[in-house]
């Protein structure tokens, strides 16, 4: 059986005797000698050919390729089933989060520009001279300058997060 499969291997690969001795530093008449089945090549010889071969030594020796089995494919198959399953929650999951997100900043826009228009800008009848108040109303001004300015877009980035987020029916 394994001089069959070294010289079975050896013609595939397109190796002359000469050349495989070469490859392996023997002589010519090892590789005719194994190939007769008149000896046999210790184990780091082996190693030796399956490297240069580049099979497994158990292929050498003579194992048959375990073909894949139809079980082993379903077994397979329903893994690889589960895991997208997983993923695919995992990923409406986030979608989902972010959809909320998204809805939560436009409600929030909406509840502090309202708040703003209800307390009908305070910040023009502060009174600046006091220290205290001065500073609140600074603050509070600046709040309001910024929030005014930057929320209109914050709100239609949000309205269109919101609608690219939301579950495909």
């Amino acid at each position: 059986m394994l001089n069959e499969n070294i010289k079975a291997i050896r013609k595939s690969k397109g190796l002359s005797q000469e050349e495989l001795a070469i490859k392996l530093n023997v002589v010519r008449q090892t590789i005719s000698k194994w190939e007769q089945g008149l000896s046999v090549p210790d184990a780091d010889m082996l190693i030796s050919i399956s490297e240069v071969f580049g099979t497994p030594v158990s292929i050498l020796l003579g194992e048959t390729i375990a073909e894949t089995k139809a079980e082993d494919l379903k077994a397979i198959s329903e893994k690889l089933e589960v895991i997208n399953l997983q993923l695919a929650h995992r990923k409406a999951m986030s979608q989902k989060a972010f959809h909320w997100l998204f809805i939560s900043l436009c409600a929030a826009i909406v509840a502090i520009f309202a708040v703003l228009i209800v307390l009908n800008s305070p910040y023009f009848g502060w009174d600046y001279s006091d220290p205290e108040t001065a500073v609140a109303g600074t603050a509070f001004h600046a709040f309001e300058w910024l929030f005014v300015r930057i929320a209109p877009f914050a709100l239609i980035g949000a309205i269109a997060g919101g609608c690219l987020t939301r579950k495909k029916a």
